[in-house]
C-alpha cells in the first residue's frame, strides 16, 4: 500500500517517495529506456501532485536508461532528474 499514492489520487503502481518535507521523488526503474512518452506520463503525475501541493518539489528516481529528450522535456518542465 502506498500511501502517497493514495493522498494525491495517483494510481497504486506509481512508487512516491519522501526524499525532504516539500520534496518527493518519482521512483521509475524499468529495463527499457525512458522515452518521450513516457516523461509526458511523468509530467501529468508531476502536474496532479502540483494540484494538490503547489510548493511542492518533485524529482525522477530512475536508472540511467533515459533517453536525452525526454531529459531535455524533463528539465522544460522543472523536473530533476535522479540517476
Amino acid at each position: 500500500m502506498n500511501t502517497l499514492s493514495e493522498k494525491y489520487g495517483l494510481n497504486s503502481r506509481v512508487k512516491l517517495e519522501q526524499l525532504a518535507e516539500n520534496h518527493i521523488g518519482i521512483i521509475k526503474r524499468i529495463k527499457s529506456r525512458i522515452i518521450q512518452k513516457d516523461a509526458q506520463k511523468i509530467i501529468e503525475i508531476v502536474e496532479a501532485i502540483q494540484q494538490k501541493e503547489s510548493d511542492m518539489k518533485i524529482s525522477l528516481i530512475c536508472n540511467n536508461n533515459i533517453c536525452s529528450k525526454s531529459v531535455a522535456l524533463l528539465k522544460e518542465n522543472g523536473i530533476e532528474v535522479i540517476l
